[in-house]
């Protein structure tokens, strides 16, 4: 069974570096043609997509976030990870890592999200 779990700090002051580490088991990040995903959920409001590494290694972001995010992997350690700069408290959210398919296909499996609060 495919399993993925997020881990980083809870607490990341505001200009800081948000750093978080989705570890997968139960299936390789670098096969087949899987899209490895960031999400987060602010408070309040509804799901956002953040970004991918497909398992060729290709990255893609939401244009909204483009400029500050970079998701990069580790494929020895089966782990795929999320960078954000220069938080704001307005990255405040409850951060998810998912599988998905291409484009248009269903995210399958879903790590229990991991709260980050950022302090101003």
């Amino acid at each position: 069974q495919v399993q993925l779990q997020e881990s980083g700090p809870g607490l990341v002051n505001s200009s800081q570096i948000l750093s978080l580490t989705c570890t997968v088991s139960g299936d390789s990040i670098t096969a087949n043609l899987y899209y490895w995903s960031w999400f987060r959920r602010p408070p309040g409001k509804g799901l956002e997509w953040i970004g991918y590494i497909q398992s060729r290694g290709l990255t893609y972001y939401n244009p909204s976030l483009k400029s500050r995010t970079s998701i990069s992997r580790d494929t020895s350690a089966n782990q795929f990870t999320l960078q954000l700069i220069s938080v704001t408290p307005e990255d405040t959210a409850v951060y998810f890592c998912a599988r998905g398919g291409p484009p248009g296909d269903p995210y399958d499996y879903w790590g229990q999200g991991t709260q980050v609060t950022v302090s101003s």
